[in-house]
């Protein structure tokens, strides 16, 4: 240190003696690694949306089969994550880490449904987390549960906009914000909690969910009065959201975000955006955006710089897969093995089995028809076969996993239906069914909105709706199955009796007209995961087809293609990546698959898929299909389809390209979306990301897993 103060002291003296003489001094070069003085560099390691992924997992289910795990193919679990976590730190030269969480970590595997939580608390504890924001689902088990995970953590837990001063449990246990020391710097963060918590959760009548700019003011305020200039927001409400309060409020650099798992990354091209995605706060500071998609898939890694003023001058990073290159804790491990054997009982009980895979991921359930979707309805349907129920509703939120052919256990069906709904029944009359249907779409049109969880998923009647239309004037056609099979118009002034489930019929996911206008109301039916076991039970094997239930009839946007694939492209589309696990894939015969196991394929019952009178198949004619210019298909022009030759797409035209879009970040058409455009994103904002390299949310991507290339999507 000496030495580099007197360095600088020459220096100075010999450029002074210079400017002196008249002669131009050359701009001293500024080392990038290492900051000025007056610098401080933070690396931030986050997670969100982790939803008790305690173990490995194989990408589509929540456990990771024997011979997957045995192949290397298994990714995420706490104790993989304990090694990354550990490697991170020991790469920053100057100890400056922390590890945070952005909510959600109750709910979606059979380690929740034992532990309540307590899982979470314990590995959250001995992995580091310094602190964590409230996600929507921590309310699942209401504020008691809540409040028994908050006794076990050893760090704060944080929301500005939760007033739970009228909920004893609560009251005092959750605060705006904590400052931690880092080597003598003190940096702020703030929690956040979406507003549409006690709509998609439980956390009863006592809580206060305050909007997000007037909870956060006064929160920055007091920060800024402790000279305290390093602020991260902890956020629980979603990347579209995120980036439209960054550009509301000043105080806040950094924003590790959640709720809408959304991947965002510099090279992967089914990301939503740039890792981070930068947003100009009202005072033209940067304000920074990430987010680690979700089950503890990733962990989340960025380096920022903050000059004496507070202001992010240098950053870098990226999302870490956490996959079989990393190897797993061992003693994080064998706590993990101990705490499985009761769930394993969970497991093993079989209770019949299904000869199609029964899709319940989020890409589908919250947007389209699903499988699942219709045979949970149909289940519903059978359970309340003692009011002779007309049709049935549900949100596709509710599911939670997907099944593959073959066995169902019971711990399976826990898996997909976690959450403690019972069946309700009502009637309705038809003008009200409409308007349900009506809040069930309105979020659909974009999947990064909050609030998709909504999607109705139905049986005995079928609906077509328009995104592009206005909300509450997206649906366009309501048919109900009569007792012959066949479809009348659903009337408007006739009571129908409905099937729905607990959380929906007391006006949860926005569904208020059920509670507002339900007649003779009944609650108390089996849970919907009983429904469900039992409606397997009775019909094992069980299958389920996509029916054309649900049409949409407006075609969402894609990425325009150009005339020839770039390199990358097609070195991507190689036998060994149509070999493996991929999905939008064309694996022999195979269901959801390129692979053994893998979504969106070729088999010839699967969705998205190339075989003959699929559902967004290669049918002629067919929307998301095979036609000429349809996207998800197999046409000439088409992204994610099968043609020959392309990376996602295997048509002669480039897939994933920016084509004439592009032209708004200044590229020629042609340039495809990673690289330069991925530039333009950093560059230009969201106008630029919107307008040049927006493609849709459940876009292939290519990814290493065990050692070989294959085709994914988000989880």
């Amino acid at each position: 240190m000496f030495q580099q103060v007197i360095f600088q002291q020459v220096l100075s003296a010999l450029l002074a003696s210079m400017l002196v003489l008249g002669v131009q001094a050359p701009a001293p070069a500024m080392p990038v690694a290492t900051p000025a003085p007056s610098e401080f560099s933070l690396k931030v390691l986050h997670t969100n949306d982790t939803h008790a992924h305690i173990e490995q997992y194989d990408g589509s289910t929540s456990d990771c089969p024997d011979d997957e795990a045995a192949a290397g193919e298994c990714i995420g679990g706490v104790a993989r994550r304990t090694t990354a976590i550990a490697q991170a730190k020991a790469a920053a030269p100057d100890g400056n880490v922390i590890l945070i969480d952005a909510g959600d970590a109750f709910q979606g595997t059979l380690f929740f449904t034992e532990y309540k939580g307590d899982e979470e608390a314990k590995f959250m504890n001995e992995l580091g987390y310094q602190v964590m924001t409230v996600g929507n689902h921590e309310f699942d088990n209401g504020p008691a549960g809540l409040a028994n995970f908050l006794d076990k953590v050893k760090f704060p837990v944080v929301s500005a906009n939760i007033d739970a001063s009228g909920e004893p449990l609560l009251d005092g246990k959750i605060a705006p914000y904590t400052v931690l020391d880092v080597n003598g710097e003190q940096v702020g963060i703030i929690g956040l909690t979406t507003v549409e918590a006690p709509t998609n959760s439980s956390p009863g009548p006592t809580l206060k969910f305050n909007d997000y700019v007037p909870a956060l003011e006064p929160v920055l305020a007091e920060l800024a009065g402790q000279g305290i200039n390093k602020v991260i927001l902890l956020s629980h409400i979603g990347y579209e959201a995120d980036q439209q309060l960054a550009a509301e409020i000043d105080g806040v650099d950094l924003i590790v975000g959640g709720h809408s798992h959304t991947l965002l990354s510099n090279t992967d091209e089914a990301a939503s955006g740039p890792y981070p995605t930068v947003v100009d706060s009202p005072s033209g500071s940067p304000v920074l955006i990430t987010q680690a998609e979700a089950y503890g898939k990733y962990l989340g890694d960025i380096n920022v710089t903050f000059d004496e003023a507070g202001v992010p001058v240098k950053w870098e990073g990226a999302p870490l897969l956490l996959d079989s290159t990393i190897a797993e804790d061992p003693a994080i491990l064998a706590e993990v093995e101990e705490l499985a054997i009761p769930v394993d009982k969970l497991r093993t009980e079989v209770i019949g089995e299904t000869t199609t895979p029964l899709d319940g991921s989020r890409e589908s359930c919250r947007f389209a028809e699903c499988t699942m979707g219709n045979l949970v309805a149909d289940a519903m349907l059978l359970a309340a076969k003692g009011y002779d129920p007309e049709v049935a509703i549900f949100n596709g939120g509710q599911v939670r996993a997907s099944l593959e052919a073959g066995e169902i256990s019971v711990g399976d069906v826990i898996e997909v239906l976690p959450f403690a709904n019972n069946v309700a029944t009502m009637g309705l009359a038809g003008a009200d069914l409409r308007a349900a249907l009506e809040n069930g779409v309105s979020r659909a049109e974009n999947p990064d909105n909050e609030g998709t969880g909504r999607f109705p998923q139905v049986a005995n009647l079928r609906y077509s709706w328009d995104g592009s239309k206005p909300v509450g004037e997206r649906i366009m056609s309501v048919e109900v199955k009569n007792p012959d099979g066949t479809f009348s118009p659903l009337d408007d002034t006739r009571v129908y009796e409905v099937v729905a489930n607990t959380f929906m019929r007391t006006g949860g996911d926005g569904y208020q007209v059920l509670a507002d206008k339900a007649i003779d109301p009944y609650d108390f039916g089996p849970t919907t995961a009983e429904a469900a076991a039992n409606y397997i039970k009775a019909f094992t094997p069980v299958s389920a087809t996509l029916e054309g239930r649900i049409t949409r009839v407006d075609t969402p946007a894609t990425p325009a293609a150009t005339e020839a694939a770039t390199p990358a492209a097609t070195e991507a589309a190689t036998p060994a990546a149509a070999a493996t696990r991929s999905r939008y894939a064309c694996g022999d015969g195979s269901s959801h698959a390129c692979g053994n196991r893998s979504r969106h394929a070729c088999g010839d019952r699967s969705g998205h898929a190339c075989g003959d009178g699929s559902s967004h198949t290669c049918g002629d004619g067919s929307s998301h299909a095979c036609g000429d210019r349809s996207s998800h298909a197999c046409g000439d022009r088409s992204s994610h389809a099968c043609g020959d030759g392309s990376s996602h797409a295997r048509s002669h035209a480039g897939s994933y390209t920016c084509g004439s879009a592009c032209r708004v970040t200044g590229q020629a058409t042609g340039d495809w979306c990673g690289g330069v455009c991925l530039t333009a994103w950093v560059n230009r904002g969201r106008a630029a990301r919107s307008r040049g390299c927006s493609r849709p949310r459940a876009a292939a991507r290519e990814k290493i897993v065990g050692g070989d290339r294959a085709w994914g999507e988000r989880a």
